[in-house]
């Protein structure tokens, strides 16, 4: 295997060349996004930069506290997101729902997959821990807020079938059924489809680094299979968590639908 090739400085600005083309693409047609381009350019270099100086720090200096509170911030910065990016009012109850799933499917995929499927020692080695964390926690968070947004949406377009349902005797899981399950297949299906083209129509990323940074192919091959296969599974951990326990906030003990 050659010797990675650094990119340098220089060569690294050369890239943001398609952000320029995409800014005058943007402008030159009207369509009135260049500042959000602009700002999402910005924070995401800023925001790697610091981390890359975080991570070589912290690759030097294992601890077993700096690795939970890293993992604490990933967590509560990714619910936050969650928060923020579906459209509709959350009730306290849902927000600890959501909150709750993300945390237990997250973890239980993060562990098994670090201490079963990879059987890092320690297991919080930051190398391993971090990335993966990232690539587990990321996924989930995007399930999730396609799960809630889902859910919330046909809790509510369905209010009248739901109630009907009730009215015949249907017990509460019975009337909101198929919006539950709605839910839970739109989360989950981004996954299942980006697992449908790997390999033939695109390399995805962490392969690719490994490949580029002299790692066997094979070698590659096997980490993005195991790592793929650990995202499904928070992401199933996650959603499955959140439409069954959530969908009961709608219902009161009378089994009552209650949507304001």
């Amino acid at each position: 295997m050659n010797d990675l090739i650094e990119i340098g400085f220089w060569r690294l600005s050369a890239a943001y060349f398609f952000v320029i083309v995409l800014l005058l693409i943007l402008r030159r047609f009207e369509i009135g996004k260049e500042k959000e381009v602009l700002l999402s350019t910005i924070r995401m270099t800023i925001q790697l930069v610091l981390v890359g100086y975080l991570l070589e720090y912290l690759f030097g200096h294992q601890n077993l506290l700096i690795t939970l509170l890293l993992l604490v911030i990933m967590l509560g910065f990714a619910i936050n997101n969650v928060f923020s990016r579906i459209k509709k009012r959350l009730k306290l109850e849902f927000k600890r729902v959501i909150s709750f799933s993300l945390i237990i499917g997250t973890c239980l995929s993060l562990f098994f997959f670090l201490l079963v499927v990879v059987g890092i020692r320690p297991w919080y080695e930051v190398r391993y821990f971090i990335p993966i964390a990232g690539m587990i926690i990321g996924n989930s968070m995007t399930g999730i807020t396609l799960g809630a947004e889902r859910l919330l949406d046909g809790m509510h377009s369905r209010k009248d079938v739901i109630e009907g349902a009730l009215m015949m005797g249907a017990k509460p899981y019975t009337a909101a059924k198929q919006v539950v399950i709605d839910a839970f297949t739109a989360a989950i299906l981004p996954t299942i489809n980006s697992m449908v083209g790997m390999g033939i129509v695109f390399l995805p990323g962490m392969m690719t680094g490994q490949i580029l940074s002299g790692i066997s192919p094979i070698t590659a091959i096997e980490y993005q299979i195991a790592i793929m296969l650990g995202i499904v599974g928070s992401v199933t951990f996650s959603v499955f968590l959140l439409v069954f326990l959530g969908y009961r906030l709608f219902f009161n003990e009378r089994c009552q639908l209650e949507i304001n």
